[in-house]
Formats: structure tokens, sequence, C-alpha cells
């Protein structure tokens, strides 16, 4: 089909690490079940979690978390419920630093998991550069896809607010 194209964003990348299929899905602007408590629980640690420093900065098609300067240097901050998801979390917050890096900002991250109390620093490298680029450019051929991919069963179906749409 091809020729589907969207602006990839911090989303799609941590989801392309969780589900192919939430991908398409939410490439569609299919939204998931908003009475999942998953997703309430997510977004109450998000809203709650580092309250008094400034949130959500929008920069072209990322909304970094926090930004706050740590020892004269600017650090982006990825707000999680937990640590569980990690490889997601490390991938969508150095698609974070990628875009700032296109724009000249050379920046340092950190996962904060608050329930956890952990700071997970996280560095973009030339490695993790090819990485992202690679991912960005998986993430376009699967939103290209006429149809989403086959669902595939994972831990993650139990508490995934898309599980109405791939099991019932």
């Amino acid at each position: 089909m091809g020729n589907y194209r969207i602006a990839v964003n911090g989303t799609l990348v941590w989801y392309y690490y969780i589900c192919k299929r939430q991908v398409w899905l939410i490439s569609r602007h299919l939204t998931p079940d908003p009475e999942n408590p998953w997703i309430e629980i997510g977004r109450l640690i998000h809203q709650e979690s580092f309250a008094r420093e400034r949130k959500e900065i929008d920069f072209e098609n990322i909304k970094v978390d926090v930004m706050r300067n740590e020892d004269g240097l600017i650090v982006v901050g990825e707000i999680k419920k937990s640590s569980k998801y990690l490889s997601a979390a490390q991938a969508q917050l150095l698609f974070y630093l990628y875009k700032l890096r296109e724009s000249g900002l050379n920046l340092k991250g950190v996962l904060l998991v608050p329930k956890e109390k952990k700071r997970i620093a996280v560095e973009l490298t030339d490695e993790k550069i090819s990485e992202i680029e690679s991912v960005i450019k998986d993430i376009q051929n699967i939103v290209d896809l006429p149809r989403p991919p086959k669902a595939v069963r994972c831990v993650f179906c139990a508490k995934c607010g898309y599980r109405d749409f791939c099991w019932s």
C-alpha cells in the first residue's frame, strides 16, 4: 500500500518495543480502552511525580516529560511507572535525544521511575543512533501496512488497552 506517512514520535518508538500491532493502531489514531486501569495508573503517576518541575515540553514531534539543570548540564527526563519495560523506555528516551541532537542540542537523558526510586542514565552513542534510525524506518514500514500486523500474544497483553481489539 505505502505512503501513509506520519511523524514518528516517542509513543510509537515505545510501542515498537512492546507490540508492533499497537504501533499500527496508534498510527491510525485508534485509542486504547480509556477505562483500562493500567493506563489510568500510568497517567496518575505521570501527573503526580516531579510536579514542581516543568513537564511535557513540546518540541517538533516529541513531548519530553522533564528537562532540568543538573550541575550545569541540561538533562532530559522521561517518567515511567515501572522499570518493567526498560528497553522500550530507554529507546523512547534515546529517540528524544536523537531528535534534539538533530536540532543541535547534545543532551543527556535520565529515566525516572518514582515508585522504585530509580534514576537510569541514558546516553546517545553512535551505536544507539544507528539503532534509532533503523527503528524509525521499521516503524514507517509497519505504518505503511494496509492492515495491522498479526496479533501475537505476549506478557504485555494481559494489561493492554487494546486487548479487546486483538482477542475478542
